[in-house]
């Protein structure tokens, strides 16, 4: 576990060996901001959704552990930043590796709550029931992919930190979706809040491309593979495996009564998110 991961192990970090770990000064106060800034779009937008009735504390208890090990990760990534700022990578490294197993948790608890949404028939209903069960799944496992190819290159701290932000790219899209007008979205709702999500790391490319003279090429491995989900979350939404998904996931439940690419009604009052 300790030995120095290769570029060539990563698949996400094949360039690395091209351009050798030289952090531009001030990367770590550059990169505690935009994590800063991460951290408060996320807490906005979940807030929001409390604070306008959207979101109700009576939620089953999968959807209280699923808000606590997501909610919990950005307080992970927020540390982890804040701790390699102040130098204290003894507590960055422990923590490291207590992140690790939270990723695994993350990753069960995304699959079980949409699997249960599809399953009761209460996906969002600005959103394809089938295309919600597909992108989500997809977008954990992408952040779990990301986080591994980044823990894997931690040695190599230029690579380590970009890639990090790369997956926390992803996680935005849930809390983006909070401050969206998402049924006004309908039905490019999902790829509205993938489009700002996206449009926020181009700008983070930017401004760190502004600082180093150069674009790091963690970010564009990084951004080739966001790109390479949009397409496969819209392809297998609309083929026939993703219907044959679909149907083995609904099978003896109300879910496998719903349209799998109709979008619902919408609520007669205003939907409360996670109550299924």
């Amino acid at each position: 576990m300790n030995r120095l991961a290769t570029p060539a192990a990563t698949g996400l970090g094949d360039g690395a060996r091209h351009h050798p770990a030289v952090p531009a000064a001030g990367d770590e106060k550059f990169f505690l901001r935009v994590a800063i800034i991460i951290a408060m779009l996320i807490v906005a937008g979940f807030s929001t959704n409390l604070l306008v009735g959207r979101s109700s504390f009576g939620s089953p208890v999968r959807v209280h552990i699923h808000a606590i090990l997501f909610m919990g990760w950005m307080v992970i990534f927020l540390m982890q930043n804040i701790l390699a700022t102040s130098g204290r990578l003894d507590l960055h490294r422990k923590l490291g590796w207590l992140a690790s197993g939270w990723l695994v948790l993350m990753v069960i608890s995304g699959f079980w709550v949409t699997v249960m949404m599809v399953r009761n028939g209460t996906a969002p209903f600005f959103f394809q029931p089938l295309h919600f069960l597909v992108f989500d799944p997809l977008a954990v496992l992408t952040v779990a992919g990301i986080t591994i190819a980044a823990v894997r290159m931690r040695r190599q701290t230029d690579w380590h930190r970009r890639l990090h932000f790369c997956s926390m790219t992803i996680l935005l899209g849930p809390a983006i979706g909070r401050l969206l007008p998402m049924p006004l979205l309908q039905p490019w709702a999902w790829e509205a809040t993938f489009s700002v999500s996206l449009a926020f790391l181009v700008v983070v490319m930017s401004l760190d491309s502004r600082r180093r003279g150069s674009l790091h090429p963690a970010w564009s491995r990084g951004l080739a593979v966001l790109l390479g989900v949009f397409v496969l979350t819209e392809a297998l939404t609309y083929s026939p495996a993703g219907l044959a998904i679909y149907q083995r996931v609904t099978k003896g439940s109300p879910g496998a009564e719903v349209a799998p690419l109709e979008f619902g009604t919408p609520p007669p009052r205003k939907q409360i998110t996670g109550r299924s």
